[in-house]
């Protein structure tokens, strides 16, 4: 019944996959307090390189982008020598991973970087805050961002564009943008977090702006084979939906077609859900619009994502929790075995 699953997959000329299942980016909060990756997080992931492809964590691009404890970065030698170590351990195993880069924009937290640059600033397009407080640390409240400038988005792309060389360096064999899930990228994608009156914002072409340049910025570092995108075109994280969004995607989408990435990957925790503006599933809508590989997620099972796939409606599987819960997730689809049931009492520890 899944037999598609284990066929081979090419990106491009460059990257064969092994099969089609890959590892969804999985926040484990688990670097040390310098953010550099651990031993641990080698073996972690050194046991499940039977995937085509795992995306790692995400990975801050600079101090500022952090909004969870203990999240690894790709901005220090430290750090890129830590993630060496996981790519070595992952190719050695026969396995490919790329790095998922990430600014978390306006949920991030001067809490984890005032020692560091010593600012309390938050940046976002706009200063609009989202309510609540940080995952783990409930005592850290959410604070009004401050807008970036030109001058600190044109620094964002040079430094998204430095992060993807890191991870040349590192041993990825690509990167994955991180352009979802309502952090940085994806805020300036909505018009509920982007409210600029500049060439950044009001209509799709410019609220497309920042992002397009950070894919063009990376794609001209380290090549648009080793290049990947995930995005939301539906509001649903830290996010409020508007109808106008549509447009913007509608707009950014038909850019991508042109750039020949590595692949799109929608950003949902559940494709079940539907969006009237998008009109139906986040998954359906990307699909419609680009033509190029997409990769599924979203509480999807491999006979779920068996048959979108033999009914083209996406062309790879990313998997989340059941890879936490299975290492061998890949060997137990294939063999038929039963999978062990995800619980939230395995985010405490690396197995």
């Amino acid at each position: 019944m899944t037999d598609n699953l284990f066929q081979p997959f090419a990106l491009n000329d460059t990257i064969t996959l092994n099969n089609r299942i890959l590892m969804a980016p999985l926040t484990r909060c688990m670097a040390d307090d310098n953010l550099v990756p651990t031993q641990a997080m080698a073996d972690y992931y050194a046991r499940r390189a039977d995937a085509g492809l795992i995306i790692s964590e995400a990975v801050i691009i600079r101090p500022d982008g952090q909004g969870y404890p203990n999240t690894p970065g790709l901005f220090t030698a430290e750090q890129v020598a830590g993630w060496k170590k996981v790519t070595q351990a992952v190719h050695e195993k026969g396995g490919k991973i790329f790095a998922q880069l990430w600014h978390t924009g306006r949920v991030a937290h001067p809490h984890f970087y005032r020692d560091v640059t010593g600012s309390d600033a938050v940046m976002a397009p706009s200063a609009i805050g989202v309510e609540g407080t940080v995952p783990r640390m409930r005592e850290l409240e959410y604070q009004t961002p401050t807008p970036a400038s030109h001058e600190d988005i044109e620094q964002l792309i040079e430094d998204y564009a430095q992060a993807a060389a890191n991870a040349m360096v590192a041993g990825f064999d690509g990167v994955e943008i991180h352009g979802a899930n309502g952090y940085l990228l994806d805020q300036f994608l909505h018009h509920g977090s982007n409210q600029r009156s500049d060439e950044y914002g009001q209509t799709p072409a410019n609220m497309a702006r920042f992002p397009l340049a950070v894919v063009d910025a990376i794609c001209a570092e380290i090549g648009h084979q080793r290049t990947a995108l995930r995005l939301s075109p539906g509001a649903y994280f830290n996010m409020p939906s508007d109808p106008r969004d549509r447009a913007v995607f509608d707009y950014l989408l038909k850019q991508l077609e042109s750039r020949d990435l590595a692949f799109i990957h929608v950003g949902i925790f559940d494709d079940a859900l539907e969006f009237d503006y998008l009109g139906g599933r986040v998954s359906s809508y990307i699909r419609a619009h680009y033509s190029k590989t997409l990769v599924g997620v979203g509480s999807l099972t491999a006979e779920m994502g068996s048959a979108a796939i033999a009914e083209n409606k996406f062309d790879l599987l990313a998997i989340g929790r059941p890879f936490i819960a299975n290492p061998d997730y890949v060997a137990r689809i294939r063999e038929g075995k039963e999978l062990v049931e995800y619980s939230e009492e395995m985010l405490m520890s690396l197995v």
